[in-house]
């Protein structure tokens, strides 16, 4: 559920550059804002900023002890004016890099107008930052000679990270972006800077269900059972194949269907307990399947069996047509593979 930014407009934008604090990373606020009368250029930073976002993963800011939130909350309250919240927000991440990392670079701060959400329009707040650069040929001529030369600039296809805060009449509804980040960095602009938790809908309970049954078949089962890459590949397939097929999950239907065993199905249980607590989620044993997390989190549920590095076997299914044995004389594992014929 991308964004629909053909109607939102740009009302202002303010540049500035901060972060890495704890490394000597300096604070540059911009005494000027942008006003994007070019239509081309608003079009061009709609995409690069809004493109990446997902509607059905939202979150909502913490009140208390959050500079952020008081920020934002006083700008949509026309108590703060956008140049003086823009600042006012920059200096905030640049003083919350004192104690976590995130890399020198520029943060945008956009104020939109006619924002798109839950079939109505909002005002909504925008908050984008990047550090990478990369190298781009820039092609000059004159009427002798073309030319080439290497510079630096930003990859306008999205931005590192992203934040959205849209005022809506029952309170602040957030969008949240991360790309390429590390686990520490994810957990600076989540938790320190925006301070943010998500919002217990179908989405969230999808995304972290599927997460816990991918880690429970992955690395929990064979340390318990007895089983080999062909079966924690069946289970993987089914467990897939649950959630795109049912429209609600249940976690006793579940069980029974992708787990089959009462010892695995006890040991989830067990595992769910465990995992709720580490993680610092709640999974309701049932909740409507979002399809979109399913889609999103299908990528990680691919069901390949890698042997040394001369064969990936990918499985979809059928476990019972997969064999696997060790031949004494080639003191080597080996599977069998049972099939009707050969498709091109």
């Amino acid at each position: 559920m991308t964004i629909n930014f053909s109607s939102i407009e740009i009302n202002e934008l303010a540049v500035h550059r901060a972060g890495y604090a704890a490394q000597g990373g300096s604070l540059f606020l911009s005494d000027t804002t942008h006003s994007l009368s070019d239509e081309w250029l608003s079009s061009v930073l709609l995409s690069f900023f809004l493109k990446p976002f997902n509607e059905a993963e939202q979150y909502v800011l913490a009140e208390e002890h959050n500079a952020l939130h008081t920020i934002v909350s006083s700008f949509f309250n026309k108590k703060e004016l956008f140049d003086t919240a823009g600042k006012a927000i920059a200096t905030h991440l640049h003083e919350s890099s004192k104690n976590g990392l995130i890399k020198n670079g520029e943060i945008y701060i956009s104020s939109f107008t006619k924002f798109p959400f839950n079939d109505h329009a909002f005002e909504a707040i925008g908050i984008f930052h990047t550090a990478q650069k990369e190298p781009f040929l820039k092609v000059s001529g004159t009427q002798k000679a073309i030319i080439l030369t290497i510079e630096e600039g930003i990859d306008i296809k999205k931005p590192e990270k992203g934040f959205i805060a849209i005022n809506m009449p029952e309170g602040m509804c957030c969008l949240v972006f991360e790309a390429g980040i590390k686990k520490e960095e994810n957990s600076f602009w989540k938790k320190q800077f925006l301070q943010v938790t998500p919002v217990a809908n179908s989405y969230h309970h999808t995304k972290a269900a599927l997460g816990m049954c991918k880690l429970f078949i992955s690395n929990e089962i064979s340390e318990q059972f007895e089983t080999d890459k062909a079966d924690e590949a069946g289970m993987l397939q089914r467990s897939m194949e649950y959630f795109k097929t049912h429209d609600s999950f249940e976690l006793q239907d579940f069980s029974k269907e992708v787990l089959y065993h009462p010892e695995l199905i006890e040991s989830f249980t067990q595992y769910k307990q465990q995992y709720e607590v580490a993680k610092q989620v709640q999974i309701e044993d049932s909740f409507d399947i979002n399809p979109v997390a399913v889609q999103q989190q299908q990528k990680f549920f691919k069901s390949i069996l890698k042997l040394d590095k001369n064969f990936h076997v990918y499985v979809h299914g059928r476990r019972d047509l997969i064999e696997k044995g060790f031949d004494q004389q080639k003191g080597k594992h080996f599977y069998k593979l049972y099939f009707d014929q050969e498709t091109s």
